[in-house]
């Protein structure tokens, strides 16, 4: 099937789910649900034969973990699926509804987007993600996956257009393009006729990529370059758990921490603790200058590692004179994601989120919490780090626009 085609497809699928009710969503996402459990050695089997070939090409062990799926991850992929059942329908929702004094009665309302074009790369875990918020949301979506997942994109895709027709629902409300050529993905982000909006997930290129090179409208997500800044006044235990956390309980993902900055004040004393905690979780310090000799094992940063997304087991490290310098490094070198501060000064806290313009930025506790599931809104489709119509985990509201409805009785202007 050509783009085109797919494109023409998810359009007049779009219309379909623009006038479905929530009982007749819902019932569509629990036999999608139901389906991707049913289909599930189908989809294990798919995921085997792209991890081998990952594999064979080298790719980093992290990375293999972002494509890998098991019986556990695809029952979760299910229950994912399911929660979304459980949140309420954003569409028809009045934002705010009032009366004009010539009687005109105006009512915002929520409306879907329409057709969602999502680009991304290796978890497959986003193909049912995606497809149940936005067809929650009333949106019919197009993905295109990498190439790495290819195998498993199609099988999931596959039991999600099944519990589709199950329901009685379009199939095409979600496609997948299953040509992963660079040429191919240009022709998505120009494909203005059909795709209302593209919102890519992946690495820094990818989305810079979508960014330069789309006439579609672009949510821009993902990026995380994200830091723990520990204050003078932070709690050091604390500020070992959380950093630790942070950095180690999944490197890949993009709400992980990525760089260790330390107040000169208390660095005697916090950063050969922080280190050690790291190291025994197998992290490689990139230090600074003065970070260095307290560090043990460690090696010299670089100007670039403190622009880098490492995705791995990796962390830059550096000491700062006061909380004025760690925002002013953020400001050079973060990506918008998430930054945390260890304090227990309440005014360095309230400092700190004064001064750090970032989606999500937290006082005592992990960048790790940035994620629609820890924020109470069910499956994400990413995390926008733009300031235009959706910023932070974006759930069902953000994959809806508005339109005014306007009730009168005859009048004229």
């Amino acid at each position: 099937m050509t783009l085109e085609q797919l494109g023409q497809r998810a359009k007049a699928a779009s219309a379909h789910l623009r006038t479905a009710s929530t009982a007749d969503k819902n019932a569509a996402l629990l036999a999608v649900a139901a389906r991707l459990e049913s289909d599930m050695d189908a989809i294990l089997e798919a995921n085997a034969a792209d991890i081998a070939a990952a594999r064979e090409n080298g790719m980093r062990e992290s990375l293999i973990d972002r494509l890998m799926l098991s019986e556990s991850r695809i029952r979760g992929m299910a229950d994912g699926v399911r929660d979304v059942v459980a949140l309420a329908d954003p569409v028809g929702e009045i934002v705010t509804g009032y009366r004009r004094p010539n009687g005109l009665c105006i009512q915002k309302t929520r409306v879907p987007l329409g057709v969602v074009g999502i680009i991304y790369e290796a978890r497959p875990n986003v193909t049912s993600d995606a497809a149940a918020l936005c067809l929650k949301s009333g949106n019919a979506v197009i993905l295109r996956g990498g190439k790495e997942a290819l195998r498993s994109n199609m099988a999931v895709t596959a039991a999600i257009r099944n519990g589709l027709k199950d329901a009685g629902f379009p199939e095409d409300a979600v496609a997948l393009l299953e040509q992963t050529d660079r040429e191919t993905a240009s022709k998505m982000m120009k494909l203005n006729a059909y795709i209302d909006v593209l919102i890519p997930r992946g690495g820094a290129g990818l989305i810079r990529s979508v960014v330069e090179n789309a006439t579609v409208p672009v949510i821009q997500t993902g990026v995380g370059n994200c830091h723990i800044y520990v204050d003078r006044a932070a709690d050091i235990d604390m500020a070992k758990a959380i950093t630790v956390n942070a950095k180690v309980s999944r490197p890949s993902v993009c709400n992980a921490a990525e760089t260790l900055l330390v107040h000169r004040d208390i660095a005697n004393d916090a950063l050969p603790v922080l280190a050690a905690a790291l190291r025994e979780n197998g992290v490689q310090l990139r230090c600074c200058e003065r970070a260095l000799p307290l560090c043990g094992e460690a090696i010299p940063a670089t100007e670039e590692d403190w622009a880098t997304e490492y995705g791995d087991y990796i962390m830059a490290v550096k000491v700062v004179d006061s909380l004025d310098d760690a925002a002013a490094h953020i400001a050079a070198y973060g990506t918008g994601h998430s930054e945390c501060i260890v304090t227990d000064s309440h005014q360095a806290a309230q400092a700190f989120t004064l001064q750090i313009d970032a989606a999500a930025v937290y006082v005592n506790a992990s960048t790790r919490f940035t994620d629609g599931g820890e924020f109470g809104m069910g499956a994400e489709i990413g995390i926008s780090t733009q300031k235009l119509h959706a910023r932070g985990p974006m759930g069902l509201t953000e994959l809806t626009s508005v339109k005014y409805i306007v009730y009168g009785d005859g009048q004229i202007r």
